[in-house]
């Protein structure tokens, strides 16, 4: 007896494949923490719905988020994310297409750059101060797996 292979069609597979996704922003004028907050609670909403996970970091009205999820659910909310007023200077700093997720079992993870230690910064860009915007992606996201492995981002699933 023979045995077949279902193979999804390319446009289903195109659409389930994970992607990995790095951006930069700065925050429009007004109350950092409220705006943090208020992407933090959107997040814990919006994302296991949608199969989104990441890391939000942030220091003085600057953003830098990691998304991880499907190709279409991420790039739908990237386009979101262009479009929210909380948001200026959207800059995609790397895409790219993954086998696993880093960071499987977080909604969204959270570091507050003014809390670390400027010596991590340092490693990574010319100041110690958080600019993404002057940033390799690579190197942003090397950033990011350092803070993971410090302990510097708090999990909130």
């Amino acid at each position: 007896m023979r045995s077949y292979c279902v193979v999804p069609h390319s446009e289903e597979r195109k659409k389930n494949m994970l992607v990995r996704l790095l951006y930069a922003s700065r925050a429009v004028d007004g109350n950092f923490t409220e705006i943090v907050q208020s992407i933090m609670q959107q997040s814990r909403e919006h994302n296991p719905k949608h199969g989104i996970t990441g890391v939000l970091c942030h220091s003085d009205n600057v953003f830098m988020q990691v998304l991880e999820g499907g190709r279409e659910a991420i790039n739908t909310l990237y386009s979101h994310i262009v479009r929210d007023p909380r948001h200026v200077d959207v800059m995609l700093l790397d895409y790219e297409e993954i086998s696993e997720r880093r960071y499987a079992g977080w909604t969204m993870g959270q570091a507050n750059f003014s809390k670390i230690n400027p010596a991590i910064l340092l490693k990574y860009s010319a100041l110690p101060e958080l600019n993404p915007h002057q940033m390799q992606g690579k190197m942003a996201l090397a950033l990011i797996e350092e803070l993971m492995a410090t302990a510097a981002v708090v999990c909130r699933s």
